[in-house]
């Protein structure tokens, strides 16, 4: 803990750092607080928001939830500028920005320095994150980019539906590294690379290339070619939180995971309300691979509003939260059955939806009752303890 402190404190932009500290850091806890107090006198809004900013992309992963369309669904800047006020305004200061590809949307950067209270973390495939636009991430300071790799060689390339993709994205974190910024590395973990990713050997790679945290997702089958072989087995997600809880002691980087507490014990984000996900037309989804809605942020001028009432946001929370898991691997069948029960439209643009769950087969998730494995790491059990432990959602 004491290198990956050093690394954090001299190899990014002092700036950079500052910024990071304060909007993130400090503004990030001071919103898991406000959202424990609004829970608490029975209101409701995220501390967090996920949105994506187009349907643009110049990239076809399997197992994609994005359908793109021509000409592209984009949030209009001034309906994404008045839902980062909005969210701002309730103590929310970081934001996820996804697409497609978010570095396809025009008013990106000049959107990110209308708020330099906020925090931004661009979710990028890398192909579009050159010298230039590392430069202006590093002038904005406010954001920090997460550049996907899914694999090495030929098995990026198959994952990612592209050529040299991961020589791509090694391009990309070079020219962070030169700017000095804060990066990050996201990988959805799946059975073709499985092997390159949960390695040391990764790990170290991206140390050297000046990666300060390392984002581990689990593969969920979703879109139009969901590829349903890539899912993980039981012990492969076993295999990967022992990785993860070791590794953490041993490699100067930040290990990042959204599924399990300081107990082991697995989490749903969108089931605790942590986050939601808003998609291009404007519509909020539980969360990015479940396209489903029953409201929408309009002009973004009524959004403490339009989460606070939502019954559908509501209900999902109950209902993801009958188990630890994850409902869209573990029992799709009764994430199909709640949604026709509430009447939710298919907001994937490929309009079957419910077809694709009705249809889809049942994977492992990241619920290991009675066995789990606890943190080891002090900080980050103390960290997960303090500010990621449920809200309440899981009784």
């Amino acid at each position: 803990m004491l290198k990956l402190a050093w690394r954090f404190l001299s190899e990014p932009d002092p700036r950079l750092v500052r910024i990071f500290l304060s909007n993130m850091c400090w503004k990030g806890a001071r919103s898991l607080r406000l959202h424990e107090r609004r829970l608490r006198r029975g209101e409701f809004f995220p501390p967090f928001l996920f949105i994506s900013l187009t349907n643009n992309c110049n990239l076809s992963c399997q197992g994609c939830w994005v359908t793109r369309s021509d000409p592209p669904a984009e949030l209009p800047a001034e309906a994404l500028d008045r839902i980062i006020s909005g969210a701002a305004a309730r103590g929310c200061s970081f934001f996820g920005l996804l697409g497609g590809e978010p570095l396809l949307y025009g008013p990106l950067f000049d959107v990110i320095g209308r708020h330099p209270e906020c925090y931004f973390q661009v979710f990028t495939n890398g192909s579009l994150l050159d010298g230039a636009a590392a430069a202006e991430m590093r002038r904005l300071g406010n954001v920090t980019p997460l550049v996907s790799v899914e694999g090495l060689g030929a098995i990026a390339d198959e994952r990612r539906g592209g050529v040299n993709v991961f020589d791509g994205a090694m391009g990309a974190l070079e020219a962070c590294r030169k700017q000095r910024l804060i990066t990050g590395v996201a990988t959805s973990v799946c059975a073709s690379n499985f092997d390159d990713l949960v390695s040391a050997d990764f790990i170290n790679r991206l140390v050297g290339m000046g990666v300060l945290y390392l984002w581990y997702y689990i593969y969920r089958p979703a879109g139009a070619r969901p590829c349903p072989e890539l899912a993980l087995m039981g012990a492969q997600i076993a295999a990967l939180r022992s990785f993860i809880v070791n590794e953490r002691s041993r490699r100067p980087i930040a290990l990042v995971d959204s599924y399990w507490d300081h107990l082991g014990r697995a989490l749903c984000p969108a089931a605790m309300g942590v986050s939601h996900h808003i998609n291009p037309r404007g519509d909020i989804e539980p969360c990015p691979p479940i396209q489903f809605s029953r409201d929408k942020v309009g002009d973004g001028t009524r959004l403490f509003e339009t989460f606070d009432t939502s019954s559908f946001l509501r209900h999902f929370r109950q209902v993801a939260a009958r188990k630890r898991g994850c409902i869209l691997l573990e029992d799709p069948g009764a994430l199909s059955a709640f949604l026709k029960a509430e009447g939710a439209a298919d907001t994937s643009g490929r309009k079957v939806g419910l077809d694709e769950l009705e249809h889809a087969s049942r994977h492992a998730g990241h619920d290991m009752t009675g066995a789990e494995i606890p943190e080891r790491n002090f900080f980050y059990r103390a960290a997960k303890k303090r500010w990621f432990f449920g809200f309440g959602a899981y009784g």
